[in-house]
């Protein structure tokens, strides 16, 4: 059989949308984590028609949504192969990597040394320095940042050190300088910190408002990627949202920052009515950021909601020889308890204008099966890890 390459492929990943326990669930904690459906089951059912012409609930039944025997796209599920269950070991999973060292979480705040070193550093005391809720810390040590100049230092279940500063307070450059200077900090194996996060906000106390200036300092992938290999290739890698902050730049051709969901959508469409030859990679953060993490339920599920109204445009921009690939990184189910990530199957939904029809795919057990399909498509080098379901969706 003769594989039909695609001329552009759209990837994009709804962060957080796990789709049911995985096998090693019990592993971290999650047994019985059902991020998409136990939202479906707390909002009474979902609405989302065009992932159900997909075959999303060809994949595990989902309240409200009807599975259908003629589904538009080929849908399965993958398992993650790698220790972990944070943002970056998903997505550089995902871009064919596997990562066996798991970063690193502080439940109990970081280290009083690395805590000195910032202050030094930086000219600036630290506050906080706990898990915490990134809206609760801003109304906790809010006022106090704004009357002292301190930074908030905090953390969640994620291998993340994250920095809060008002930007009347603390200058958005210096802020950035700031976490700059953790970055480097924290690069050390003794810390081995996935990402640093400035998050500023605004406003006066009791009405705090983050903005949409956050910014990422993620590590570099510890191998090279597929993206890695398509710009190599001479193809175009269009990262949009946090996709260039993940990969720390690594593969990016161009880099398009989004304030929300509906801005990355706004902005895939652009990518799609623009002339390009490769990759577009996508990633809706506030399923994660807004609604799992602070375990809200409802508003994950409008948020999917929404999220399934603006897919029906994206698939009407599509060309014929595009191919849209539609996963998670991880679960974060909104109904577990604590605001950690949950060990979940990602969905997997493979959709083209050009399909008669879809169809089943096999079960992965690597997220690395999408880059794999990618390189192949490209005939970029493949990833040493996934397997390739292009000859599936060409048959």
């Amino acid at each position: 059989m003769t594989i039909k390459s695609f001329n552009r492929i759209h990837l994009v990943v709804l962060d957080s949308v796990g789709i049911g326990e995985a096998p090693d669930a019990k592993d971290y904690g999650d047994t019985g984590s059902d991020t998409l459906g136990h939202i479906a089951e707390t909002v009474g059912g979902l609405n989302m028609p065009n992932m159900e012409k997909l075959g999303l609930a060809n994949i595990v039944p989902v309240k409200g949504l009807a599975s259908t025997e003629a589904p538009t796209a080929f849908h399965g599920k993958l398992q993650e192969a790698s220790v972990g269950k944070d943002t970056m070991t998903g997505h550089w999973e995902i871009m064919g990597l596997n990562n066996d060292t798991p970063f690193k979480v502080y439940p109990d705040g970081f280290p009083e040394e690395l805590i000195k070193q910032l202050e030094e550093k930086t000219g600036r005391k630290v506050l906080g320095n706990k898990p915490a809720s990134g809206t609760e810390i801003l109304e906790e040590l809010g006022q106090q940042h704004m009357e002292t100049g301190a930074i908030i230092v905090y953390t969640s279940a994620d291998p993340v050190l994250q920095i809060a500063a008002h930007e009347e307070i603390v200058p958005l450059e210096e802020l950035y300088r700031i976490c700059e200077i953790a970055r480097e900090l924290t690069l050390e194996p003794e810390y081995l910190v996935g990402r640093v996060i400035a998050r500023p906000f605004l406003g006066e106390p009791g009405a705090f408002k983050r903005t949409s200036n956050r910014h990422d300092y993620a590590l570099a992938p510890f191998g090279r990627t597929v993206m890695n290999e398509l710009k190599d290739g001479g193809k175009e890698v269009i990262a949009i949202g946090k996709i260039d902050d993940i990969y720390n730049g690594e593969g990016v051709t161009k880099a398009i920052r989004t304030k929300d969901n509906m801005d990355g959508m706004d902005k895939l469409i652009k990518v799609i009515e623009g002339d390009f030859h490769g990759l577009s990679f996508l990633n809706l953060v506030d399923f994660d950021a807004l609604y799992g993490h602070r375990r809200n339920p409802q508003g994950y599920g409008e948020a999917l909601e929404a999220f399934d109204v603006r897919l029906l445009e994206v698939m009407e921009k599509m060309q014929q020889d595009d191919l849209l690939i539609l996963t998670a990184d991880h679960g974060n189910d909104p109904t577990f308890p604590g605001t950690d990530h949950t060990r979940e199957y990602v969905p997997l939904l493979a959709y083209s204008p050009r399909f008669a029809k879809g169809g089943e795919l096999e079960t992965g057990t690597t997220f690395a099966d999408i880059g794999a399909t990618i390189a192949e498509n490209f005939s970029v080098t493949m990833p040493k890890f996934g397997k390739s379901f292009l000859s599936r969706i060409n048959e």
